[in-house]
Protein backbone atom coordinates (compact mmCIF):
# COMPACT_ATOMS: atom_id res chain seq x y z
CA UNK A 1 0.00 0.00 0.00
CA UNK A 2 1.06 3.56 -1.27
CA UNK A 3 1.53 6.38 1.84
CA UNK A 4 -1.01 8.14 2.71
CA UNK A 5 -1.38 10.70 5.57
CA UNK A 6 -1.85 9.86 8.82
CA UNK A 7 -5.64 11.27 9.64
CA UNK A 8 -6.61 9.60 6.49
CA UNK A 9 -5.32 6.18 7.52
CA UNK A 10 -7.27 6.64 11.05
CA UNK A 11 -10.38 7.35 9.68
CA UNK A 12 -10.41 4.68 7.12
CA UNK A 13 -9.54 2.27 9.96
CA UNK A 14 -12.79 3.45 11.73
CA UNK A 15 -11.07 5.61 14.67
CA UNK A 16 -13.43 8.47 14.29
CA UNK A 17 -14.15 10.82 11.54
CA UNK A 18 -11.48 12.74 9.90
CA UNK A 19 -11.71 15.99 11.92
CA UNK A 20 -11.98 13.89 15.42
CA UNK A 21 -8.98 12.02 13.85
CA UNK A 22 -6.83 15.15 13.29
CA UNK A 23 -7.53 16.34 17.13
CA UNK A 24 -6.64 12.65 18.24
CA UNK A 25 -3.31 13.65 16.39
CA UNK A 26 -2.67 17.25 17.35
CA UNK A 27 -3.77 15.96 21.48
CA UNK A 28 -0.78 13.88 21.49
CA UNK A 29 -2.21 10.46 21.55
CA UNK A 30 -1.19 8.91 18.71
CA UNK A 31 2.10 6.93 17.88
CA UNK A 32 3.84 5.78 14.92
CA UNK A 33 6.60 3.20 15.57
CA UNK A 34 6.37 4.24 19.34
CA UNK A 35 7.03 7.81 18.62
CA UNK A 36 4.33 10.38 19.53
CA UNK A 37 3.17 12.45 16.04
CA UNK A 38 1.82 15.77 16.90
CA UNK A 39 2.52 17.19 13.14
CA UNK A 40 -0.58 16.97 10.61
CA UNK A 41 0.14 15.80 7.33
CA UNK A 42 1.87 13.44 9.01
CA UNK A 43 2.62 10.21 5.93
CA UNK A 44 2.86 6.93 7.09
CA UNK A 45 2.85 3.71 4.83
CA UNK A 46 0.75 0.72 6.48
CA UNK A 47 2.90 -2.12 5.12
CA UNK A 48 5.72 -0.87 7.36
CA UNK A 49 4.46 1.42 10.00
CA UNK A 50 3.21 0.28 13.32
CA UNK A 51 0.09 3.15 14.20
CA UNK A 52 -1.23 2.98 17.88
CA UNK A 53 -3.41 5.30 19.45
CA UNK A 54 -3.86 5.21 23.13
CA UNK A 55 -1.44 2.67 23.33
CA UNK A 56 -3.39 0.25 21.14
CA UNK A 57 -2.22 -1.09 18.19
CA UNK A 58 -4.17 -0.44 14.68
CA UNK A 59 -4.64 -3.23 12.86
CA UNK A 60 -6.29 -3.23 8.68
CA UNK A 61 -9.33 -4.09 9.03
CA UNK A 62 -11.84 -5.05 6.51
CA UNK A 63 -14.27 -2.11 5.62
CA UNK A 64 -18.43 -2.45 5.93
CA UNK A 65 -20.76 0.05 4.32
CA UNK A 66 -23.86 -0.29 5.12
CA UNK A 67 -27.75 0.60 3.85
CA UNK A 68 -30.56 0.61 6.99
CA UNK A 69 -34.06 1.48 6.76
CA UNK A 70 -34.10 3.69 10.26
CA UNK A 71 -38.05 3.46 11.57
CA UNK A 72 -39.47 6.71 12.84
CA UNK A 73 -38.00 7.28 16.80
CA UNK A 74 -34.78 5.52 16.26
CA UNK A 75 -31.97 8.08 16.99
CA UNK A 76 -28.40 8.03 14.88
CA UNK A 77 -26.31 9.40 17.65
CA UNK A 78 -23.83 6.65 19.41
CA UNK A 79 -25.35 7.42 23.20
CA UNK A 80 -28.75 8.98 24.10
CA UNK A 81 -29.17 9.75 27.55
CA UNK A 82 -33.30 9.53 26.94
CA UNK A 83 -32.71 5.81 26.30
CA UNK A 84 -34.19 5.82 22.63
CA UNK A 85 -33.41 2.79 20.15
CA UNK A 86 -30.48 3.72 18.06
CA UNK A 87 -29.34 2.76 14.62
CA UNK A 88 -25.99 1.23 15.63
CA UNK A 89 -28.20 -1.45 17.26
CA UNK A 90 -30.00 -2.43 14.56
CA UNK A 91 -26.79 -3.34 12.58
CA UNK A 92 -25.49 -5.14 15.78
CA UNK A 93 -24.41 -8.49 13.48
CA UNK A 94 -22.20 -6.29 11.54
CA UNK A 95 -18.48 -7.58 12.93
CA UNK A 96 -17.66 -3.75 13.12
CA UNK A 97 -17.91 -0.97 15.00
CA UNK A 98 -20.09 0.93 12.46
CA UNK A 99 -21.51 4.95 12.92
CA UNK A 100 -23.87 6.69 10.53
CA UNK A 101 -23.17 9.19 7.92
CA UNK A 102 -24.79 12.13 8.82
CA UNK A 103 -27.99 12.23 10.36
CA UNK A 104 -31.18 11.56 9.67
CA UNK A 105 -33.49 13.15 12.30
CA UNK A 106 -35.98 10.92 15.46
CA UNK A 107 -39.10 11.86 13.40
CA UNK A 108 -37.89 10.84 9.82
CA UNK A 109 -37.53 7.30 8.93
CA UNK A 110 -35.86 6.06 5.28
CA UNK A 111 -32.28 5.20 4.23
CA UNK A 112 -29.35 5.51 6.61
CA UNK A 113 -25.87 4.85 5.44
CA UNK A 114 -23.54 3.20 8.57
CA UNK A 115 -19.85 2.56 7.51
CA UNK A 116 -16.66 1.99 9.49
CA UNK A 117 -14.46 3.94 6.82
CA UNK A 118 -14.27 7.07 8.24
CA UNK A 119 -12.69 8.85 4.48
CA UNK A 120 -16.04 7.19 3.13
CA UNK A 121 -18.40 8.99 5.30
CA UNK A 122 -16.28 12.19 5.03
CA UNK A 123 -16.50 12.15 1.50
CA UNK A 124 -20.51 11.75 1.65
CA UNK A 125 -21.54 13.66 4.30
CA UNK A 126 -19.75 16.76 3.76
CA UNK A 127 -21.90 19.72 1.98
CA UNK A 128 -19.19 20.62 -0.52
CA UNK A 129 -19.24 17.30 -2.28
CA UNK A 130 -23.05 18.06 -3.12
CA UNK A 131 -23.95 14.30 -2.49
CA UNK A 132 -28.01 14.31 -3.06
CA UNK A 133 -30.85 13.65 -1.06
CA UNK A 134 -33.92 12.80 -2.28
CA UNK A 135 -37.51 12.74 0.29
CA UNK A 136 -40.79 11.14 -0.10
CA UNK A 137 -43.28 13.46 1.17
CA UNK A 138 -46.88 13.63 1.77
CA UNK A 139 -48.70 16.72 2.72
CA UNK A 140 -52.64 17.19 3.69
CA UNK A 141 -54.96 18.51 0.73
CA UNK A 142 -53.38 19.92 -2.57
CA UNK A 143 -50.51 22.60 -2.34
CA UNK A 144 -50.77 25.39 -4.96
CA UNK A 145 -48.23 25.64 -7.05
CA UNK A 146 -46.32 28.62 -5.22
CA UNK A 147 -45.85 26.72 -2.43
CA UNK A 148 -44.00 24.12 -4.52
CA UNK A 149 -42.21 26.82 -6.95
CA UNK A 150 -40.69 28.19 -3.79
CA UNK A 151 -39.14 24.90 -2.83
CA UNK A 152 -37.76 24.88 -6.44
CA UNK A 153 -36.43 28.27 -5.85
CA UNK A 154 -35.00 28.12 -2.59
CA UNK A 155 -36.55 29.60 0.66
CA UNK A 156 -34.71 31.37 3.70
CA UNK A 157 -34.04 29.87 6.92
CA UNK A 158 -32.44 31.12 9.63
CA UNK A 159 -29.13 30.26 8.55
CA UNK A 160 -29.59 31.68 4.79
CA UNK A 161 -31.49 30.31 1.90
CA UNK A 162 -31.73 27.06 0.83
CA UNK A 163 -30.32 25.08 -2.34
CA UNK A 164 -32.81 24.73 -5.16
CA UNK A 165 -34.90 21.84 -4.75
CA UNK A 166 -35.97 19.46 -7.49
CA UNK A 167 -39.84 18.35 -6.97
CA UNK A 168 -41.45 15.51 -8.95
CA UNK A 169 -45.18 15.21 -7.69
CA UNK A 170 -45.78 11.60 -7.49
CA UNK A 171 -50.18 11.46 -6.74
CA UNK A 172 -52.70 14.43 -5.48
CA UNK A 173 -56.06 14.15 -4.41
CA UNK A 174 -58.20 16.45 -2.88
CA UNK A 175 -56.75 14.73 0.92
CA UNK A 176 -53.30 14.57 0.17
CA UNK A 177 -50.39 15.03 -1.82
CA UNK A 178 -47.06 13.11 -2.51
CA UNK A 179 -44.11 14.15 -4.14
CA UNK A 180 -40.33 14.13 -4.07
CA UNK A 181 -37.98 16.41 -2.84
CA UNK A 182 -34.01 16.35 -3.90
CA UNK A 183 -31.38 18.54 -2.35
CA UNK A 184 -27.69 18.53 -2.06
CA UNK A 185 -27.57 19.56 1.86
CA UNK A 186 -28.47 17.86 4.83
CA UNK A 187 -28.81 20.27 7.64
CA UNK A 188 -30.65 20.29 10.79
CA UNK A 189 -34.07 19.26 10.41
CA UNK A 190 -34.01 21.28 7.10
CA UNK A 191 -36.99 19.44 5.43
CA UNK A 192 -39.02 20.27 8.20
CA UNK A 193 -37.58 23.68 8.18
CA UNK A 194 -38.36 24.42 4.32
CA UNK A 195 -41.58 22.86 4.53
CA UNK A 196 -43.18 24.61 7.71
CA UNK A 197 -41.79 28.07 5.65
CA UNK A 198 -43.88 27.62 2.83
CA UNK A 199 -47.19 26.24 4.94
CA UNK A 200 -47.40 22.79 4.05
CA UNK A 201 -48.64 20.48 6.99
CA UNK A 202 -46.68 17.44 6.53
CA UNK A 203 -48.09 13.91 7.37
CA UNK A 204 -44.90 11.27 6.16
CA UNK A 205 -41.49 12.07 5.81
CA UNK A 206 -39.17 9.43 4.29
CA UNK A 207 -35.93 9.79 2.82
CA UNK A 208 -35.99 7.23 0.11
CA UNK A 209 -32.12 7.93 -1.66
CA UNK A 210 -28.77 9.33 -1.54
CA UNK A 211 -26.73 9.70 -4.56
CA UNK A 212 -26.94 6.52 -6.50
CA UNK A 213 -28.05 4.47 -3.37
CA UNK A 214 -31.79 3.60 -3.07
CA UNK A 215 -33.68 2.47 -0.19
CA UNK A 216 -35.85 0.13 -2.75
CA UNK A 217 -37.53 -2.56 -0.71
CA UNK A 218 -35.98 -2.54 2.95
CA UNK A 219 -38.77 -2.52 5.66
CA UNK A 220 -37.87 -0.74 8.46
CA UNK A 221 -34.71 -2.00 10.49
CA UNK A 222 -33.85 -4.10 8.02
CA UNK A 223 -30.06 -3.62 6.26
CA UNK A 224 -28.68 -4.64 3.72
CA UNK A 225 -24.45 -4.08 2.66
CA UNK A 226 -23.91 -2.03 -0.53
CA UNK A 227 -22.55 -3.11 -3.63
CA UNK A 228 -19.21 -1.99 -4.84
CA UNK A 229 -21.10 0.12 -7.94
CA UNK A 230 -22.93 1.67 -5.41
CA UNK A 231 -19.27 2.51 -2.75
CA UNK A 232 -17.93 3.58 -6.13
CA UNK A 233 -20.90 5.57 -7.45
CA UNK A 234 -20.45 7.37 -3.79
CA UNK A 235 -16.99 7.69 -3.89
CA UNK A 236 -17.15 9.59 -7.34
CA UNK A 237 -20.05 11.80 -6.35
CA UNK A 238 -22.36 13.49 -8.82
CA UNK A 239 -20.93 14.57 -12.50
CA UNK A 240 -19.16 17.88 -12.40
CA UNK A 241 -21.54 20.79 -14.00
CA UNK A 242 -20.84 21.72 -17.33
CA UNK A 243 -18.54 25.05 -17.94
CA UNK A 244 -21.05 27.99 -18.54
CA UNK A 245 -21.01 29.42 -21.99
CA UNK A 246 -22.89 32.98 -22.46
CA UNK A 247 -25.91 32.65 -24.79
CA UNK A 248 -25.65 34.90 -27.88
CA UNK A 249 -28.02 37.85 -27.54
CA UNK A 250 -31.92 37.13 -28.87
CA UNK A 251 -32.60 39.16 -32.10
CA UNK A 252 -34.42 41.62 -30.23
CA UNK A 253 -31.85 42.39 -28.06
CA UNK A 254 -29.17 42.85 -31.06
CA UNK A 255 -30.52 46.60 -32.14
CA UNK A 256 -30.21 47.57 -35.72
CA UNK A 257 -27.77 46.04 -38.41
CA UNK A 258 -24.23 48.45 -38.75
CA UNK A 259 -22.19 48.93 -41.68
CA UNK A 260 -18.87 48.07 -41.04
CA UNK A 261 -18.00 51.96 -41.35
CA UNK A 262 -20.93 53.08 -39.15
CA UNK A 263 -19.48 54.27 -35.75
CA UNK A 264 -22.34 55.16 -33.71
CA UNK A 265 -22.57 53.84 -30.50
CA UNK A 266 -18.56 54.01 -30.03
CA UNK A 267 -16.21 56.71 -28.12
CA UNK A 268 -14.86 59.16 -30.56
CA UNK A 269 -11.09 59.80 -30.32
CA UNK A 270 -9.20 62.57 -32.20
CA UNK A 271 -9.04 60.70 -35.43
CA UNK A 272 -12.35 59.57 -35.86
CA UNK A 273 -13.13 61.91 -38.59
CA UNK A 274 -15.65 64.12 -38.64
CA UNK A 275 -19.25 63.76 -36.88
CA UNK A 276 -22.19 63.23 -38.97
CA UNK A 277 -24.98 65.50 -38.82
CA UNK A 278 -23.34 69.08 -37.83
CA UNK A 279 -21.93 70.73 -41.22
CA UNK A 280 -19.08 71.89 -39.14
CA UNK A 281 -16.31 70.38 -40.43
CA UNK A 282 -13.51 68.28 -38.94
CA UNK A 283 -13.69 68.75 -35.47
CA UNK A 284 -10.40 69.57 -33.08
CA UNK A 285 -9.28 67.14 -30.44
CA UNK A 286 -7.07 67.46 -27.91
CA UNK A 287 -4.49 69.75 -30.21
CA UNK A 288 -7.19 72.29 -30.42
CA UNK A 289 -4.24 74.34 -32.91
CA UNK A 290 -3.44 77.82 -33.72
CA UNK A 291 -5.76 80.56 -31.68
CA UNK A 292 -8.63 81.75 -33.86
CA UNK A 293 -7.90 85.06 -35.69
CA UNK A 294 -10.07 88.69 -35.99
CA UNK A 295 -13.78 88.23 -36.52
CA UNK A 296 -13.70 84.79 -35.15
CA UNK A 297 -14.98 84.49 -31.07
CA UNK A 298 -14.72 87.62 -28.84
CA UNK A 299 -13.46 89.57 -31.27
CA UNK A 300 -16.19 89.60 -33.44
CA UNK A 301 -18.65 91.02 -31.01
CA UNK A 302 -15.82 94.04 -30.32
CA UNK A 303 -17.19 95.77 -32.96
CA UNK A 304 -21.19 95.63 -31.63
CA UNK A 305 -19.94 96.79 -28.34
CA UNK A 306 -18.02 99.66 -29.48
CA UNK A 307 -21.44 100.51 -32.01
CA UNK A 308 -23.49 100.33 -28.79
CA UNK A 309 -21.07 103.15 -27.51
CA UNK A 310 -21.40 105.30 -29.82
CA UNK A 311 -25.18 105.43 -29.95
CA UNK A 312 -25.13 106.61 -26.76
CA UNK A 313 -26.21 110.43 -25.62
Amino acid sequence: MSEMRLQKYLAMQGVASRRRCEELIVGGRVDVNGKPVLVLGTKIDPDRDTVAVDGERLRMTRRFYVALHKPKGVVCTAQDPAGRPRAIDLVADVPARLYPIGRLDADIEGLLLLTNDGDFAQRVAHPRFAVEKTYRITVKGEPDGDALEKLRQGVWLAEGKTTAARIHVLRKTREATTFTLTIPEGKNREVHRMLARVGLPVTRLLRDQIGAVRLGTLKRGEWRFLSENEVEALRRGPPAAPPHRAEPPRDRDRGPERRPDDHRGHPRGPDRGPQRGHGRGPQRGPDRGPPRGPGRGRDRRAPRQAGRARGRP
